[in-house]
């Protein structure tokens, strides 16, 4: 934990210049009358302002791992990770899907920035015994993924398309044994609350899973298989059988899902090694 401060430490003189020679564009920032720092926090001594922070990870391109080590140090870092770090890190690594779900007017998302954030780089693979009838596959981080609004209308059911739906695609885990070549995907609703896909759940009187939790924001599950709910376009898009795609959607309109993909045809893999 002390290292990330260290690393702020030691960039606070850079970004102090920053604030002397160049003009900031000021954020938008709740006012903190009452600090959060713990009385170990070795961060009370010489109080570093939000905006000092701001460029210090601004400078760091918003690093995510940073920024989550960060949140462990304090409740105050804590604080300003999930209203302000977070947020800039989304906006930076997916600028137009970010202003897409704020479009409606909302100032936040469904969940919170570090939920959406975690869902952004984190597959969260899948546990023995746990959401999907799988062998335990360990959840690790990706370096890139495509979140497609096109792709999102093939996990929907004609009556609900007019929803807007974000989807990844498929993370790749091959030869798991006899589940085979499995794929994880993950995604996100916009307006989550007054989507048709919730109205249709809560009609069909759809059950929320009874232990399981989202991965990223810890909220309740439903499952659209339970709920008849995955068309077969879903698995056209996805590569995969289409008796063997799952996902499930939380309170918050996060996606999780698991497929079996199709093993690849004789022309694909010819096209893949030329």
């Amino acid at each position: 934990m002390l290292d990330v401060v260290t690393v702020v430490l030691n960039l606070v003189t850079y970004a102090r210049s920053e604030l002397r020679l160049t003009k900031v564009k000021k954020m938008i920032l709740t006012k903190q009358y009452r600090c959060l720092h713990s009385p170990s926090c070795v961060c009370t001594k010489g109080h570093l302002s939000e905006e000092i922070i701001f460029l210090v990870f601004n400078h760091l391109n918003w690093n995510p791992k940073l920024i989550a080590a960060l949140s462990c140090t304090c409740k105050w870092f804590d604080d300003l990770a999930k209203r302000v770090l977070w947020k800039e890190f989304c906006k930076t690594r997916a600028p137009k899907m970010m202003l897409d779900l704020q479009s409606s007017g909302s100032h936040s998302v469904d969940g919170n920035w570090r939920a959406l954030g975690k869902l952004l780089i984190y597959c969260s693979g899948c546990k023995k015994d746990g959401l999907f009838n799988s062998s335990q596959i360990p959840g690790h981080f990706v370096y890139r993924t495509r979140f497609s609004r096109t792709s999102g209308k093939s996990f929907l059911l004609p009556q609900c398309r007019t929803d807007i739906l974000y989807v990844s695609d498929p993370c790749e885990h091959l030869d798991q044994g006899d589940d085979g070549d499995v794929g994880f995907f993950r995604g996100i609703f916009k307006s989550f609350a007054t989507s048709k896909v919730r109205k249709l759940l809560i009609k069909r009187k759809a059950p929320l899973h009874s232990s399981e939790v989202c991965p990223y924001c810890k909220a309740k599950l439903w499952n659209m298989l339970a709920a008849k709910m995955i068309p077969s376009s879903a698995s056209c898009r996805l590569g995969a059988y289409e008796d063997c795609i799952e996902y499930y959607v939380c309170l918050n309109g996060h996606v999780l899902g698991i497929c079996t993909l199709l093993p690849l045809s004789d022309t694909d893999e010819a096209s893949e090694e030329s």
